[in-house]
């Protein structure tokens, strides 16, 4: 069944006019550099329902669709033919291997030179594709790398946080990509039930060290540990003078070197949007082709300051 999103909610008043703050002061703006990045949203359809999910992704929710591994081409072909230096072709959904056009996609940029990453709960739909995905690790090796969503390294909260018994699932998933070789990350929650990053990641070390996984805790690209993504909490704006203050660079904001592909449901074409936080938000989309999207990005979102800014993140490695 397909479940009709409800338009995306207006943008809290401060952050509303996409050149001026609240305060009257110039916004922060992030131009592009190039395209490093290439984001596939695969469709928003999930086999669980998180409760904090940022896209809202569910079995039920498919407003962004399933794109096709021609629609995907399309990009890379326009990234090649225009001479973007793309380096890696990021999956994100929902559950990207819902998606059956999945394998061909991944196979589609690996062949042409590009790295890939997919983020994966790593439950029943990923090993589904076992032979697919093993496939791929023989012909492309170290190349594709499968980051996999572990809220805590403890099962209660991540449950919570999913449905009951997701926990042994993703752990057994993520065993799964380890025995059979496969280059794995993961994805974790900063400040997750109250602990600091020091214990988060001592937690997670331990974790890996019991089931052989070969991921190292205290590096934070292999283990990233994301910010919170509430909408609904304050955060202050980002103001061109922020970037001093804050000794950030806003060559080092991922809108400067990434770009995402949706598909909206019953669209005739794919989308490109800003970035991978902000797919519903109709100021974030950028047109139908890469070229045509890289353009300024005022910060005029709560997760611009939240996720990017303060937060120091960043959904690619």
């Amino acid at each position: 069944m397909s479940a009709r999103l409800r338009p995306a909610p207006p943008p809290p008043a401060r952050f509303r006019d996409p050149l001026r703050t609240a305060a009257g002061e110039r916004r922060a703006v992030v131009a592009p550099v190039a395209l490093r990045t290439l984001w596939v949203n695969t469709g928003t359809l999930c086999n669980i329902t998180c409760r904090n999910c940022y896209i809202e992704s569910s079995p039920r929710n498919d407003a962004l669709a399933y794109i096709s591994a021609a629609e995907v081409a399309a990009f890379l072909d326009e990234a090649a033919r225009e001479g973007m230096p793309v380096e890696e072709v990021g999956f994100t959904g929902g559950e990207p291997f819902l998606n059956r056009d999945l394998p061909a996609m991944l196979r589609d940029a690996l062949s042409r030179g590009h790295r890939a990453l997919v983020l994966t709960n790593a439950m029943k739909p990923m090993r589904n594709q076992a032979g697919a995905l093993r496939a791929l690790r023989r012909d492309f090796g170290t190349r594709l790398t499968l980051r996999v969503s572990l809220d805590h390294y403890g099962p209660a909260l991540h449950d919570r946080e999913r449905q009951p018994g997701s926990f042994a699932q993703a752990l057994e998933g993520l065993a799964w990509l380890a025995r059979e070789g496969f280059r794995v990350h993961v994805a974790g929650r900063a400040a997750f039930g109250g602990e600091d990053e020091a214990s988060l990641r001592a937690g997670y070390a331990r974790l890996f060290a019991a089931h052989g996984i070969p991921v190292d805790a205290a590096d934070p690209v292999a283990l990233m540990l994301f910010p919170e993504m509430d909408a609904a909490a304050e955060v202050p704006e980002i103001t061109e003078a922020c970037w001093g203050m804050l000794g950030r660079s806003p060559e080092a904001m991922m809108c400067a070197s990434a770009r995402m592909v949706v598909k909206r449901r019953g669209a005739a074409r794919p989308a490109v949007v800003a970035c991978t936080l902000i797919p519903y938000d109709p100021r974030f989309e950028l047109g139908a082709t890469l070229a045509g999207a890289m353009r300024p990005v005022p910060l005029a979102h709560p997760h611009c300051a939240r996720f990017c800014v303060l937060g120091g993140a960043s959904c690619s490695r």
